[in-house]
């Protein structure tokens, strides 16, 4: 008896012994960025809910610390830098494309995994000596863009004009567009910027209702997105108008009002889980995380951008379990962050709500288009499937 007590109590000290796995969570949950990282942070504090509920995982307790960075690329670059030295084991986030390619310098040097929460193929593509430690849950913009293009080929477009941000995000898109465009033989025949906080962008859509294009692509993210269109329907444009996979939130549903009634954009495909056929591979994880959300937040809450970080959660867990099995913690972080890395780049067929993630040395998306991509029009204040690429 006084045996199993020792072992008993040397069991019980051995796990208060045990830190916690810190996570650390960078999301734009202020300024314009703002609709697409305050459904992250939420979803992550569900996470956190979940976990402190169930006891965490492999018996460790797991802390997410979660900073906003307001939309900006100084302050998540500032966040990273603590969250290294707070010794996290892993970092989420950010929500921008700016600000993400930030990080990257910070936690490549401090030899650290990142999921990013953005969109841009230039935050994991080439898996150089830096992007080696950098993973991410959103399509690619060149992933997106052949959706786009493909939804205008069948609609017999020839000609197309592009808005976009003034910034990484909006160049990598006209980047990816344009080449998909030509590829397609489709001709992009006039191309303007704005910046995310501008309040006009009446000259820029004069440029393009000079020009007549059949289809307007909007390269934007979030409620900034509202404004090129609004201008568009202002000033009579009666073509097709498309947005990327960055407005998939209902606050721009909300503030777009009549305004993007209409709206073409391709879109990770939980926007319209219900709408899916039953044997999509992520309809059943979805919906999952859709009741889960909704409960938390009401009806008709949640948004792609949230499940953006449900499923890096979805690839972190697993990859942290089998790292604990490899190195501790406690013992030498720099080894068991090393030992996370090479588990998250082991991913392999791991369903989740935008689509099935299967990492590897060169691709650290890891997305297939036809899992991956659906076509939506928005009708009626709400997201409608148009087309599937199955």
């Amino acid at each position: 008896m006084r045996r199993w007590l020792a072992i008993g109590l040397f069991l019980a000290l051995s796990a208060l012994a045990q830190g916690a796995l810190k996570v650390g969570v960078v999301v734009s949950a202020t300024g314009p960025a703002a609709s697409l990282g305050i459904p992250e942070r939420n979803t992550m504090l569900l996470i956190q809910e979940i976990l402190d509920r169930t006891g965490g995982i492999a018996g460790r307790k797991v802390q997410f610390t979660i900073l906003d960075d307001a939309s900006d690329t100084t302050q998540a670059v500032r966040n990273t830098r603590r969250l290294v030295e707070e010794g996290v084991v892993a970092i989420i986030g950010t929500t921008t494309t700016p600000a993400s390619l930030g990080m990257i310098p910070v936690v490549a040097e401090a030899k650290v995994p990142k999921i990013s929460l953005a969109a841009s193929k230039d935050i994991i593509h080439p898996v150089d000596a830096q992007r080696f430690w950098v993973f991410k849950t959103p399509q690619t913009e060149e992933l997106m863009a052949r959706a786009i293009v493909a939804d205008m080929v069948a609609r017999g477009v020839k000609t197309v004009g592009y808005i976009g941000f003034n910034d990484a995000y909006g160049e990598g898109w006209a980047r990816f567009f344009e080449a998909e465009l030509k590829a397609k033989g489709l001709q992009l025949v006039v191309s303007e910027r704005y910046n995310r906080t501008d309040t006009s962008v009446t000259g820029q859509v004069l440029r393009i209702l000079a020009r007549r294009p059949e289809a307007v692509l909007i390269g934007a993210s979030g409620t900034p997105a509202v404004l090129p269109q609004r201008t568009l329907k202002e000033r009579g444009y009666g073509g097709l108008i498309y947005q990327t996979h960055g407005v998939a939130n209902p606050d721009f549903l909300r503030v777009g009002g009549k305004d993007v009634e209409g709206t073409l954009l391709p879109a990770g495909p939980i926007l319209v889980a219900e709408q899916l056929p039953s044997a999509f591979p992520s309809k059943r994880v979805a919906l999952d995380y859709i009741q889960r959300y909704e409960a938390k937040h009401g009806i008709g809450s949640y948004s792609t951008f949230g499940a953006h970080a449900w499923d890096a959660w979805l690839i972190l867990r697993p990859a942290l379990e089998r790292a604990l099995k490899k190195a501790d913690p406690d013992k030498d972080l720099a080894a068991f962050r090393a030992a996370l890395r090479d588990e998250i780049e082991a991913t392999k067929g791991l369903v989740a709500t935008h689509g099935v993630f299967t990492f590897s040395k060169e691709d650290h998306l890891g997305l297939r288009f036809e899992d991956a991509a659906v076509m939506v029009q928005v009708e009626g204040g709400r997201w409608k499937l148009i087309r599937t690429f199955r």
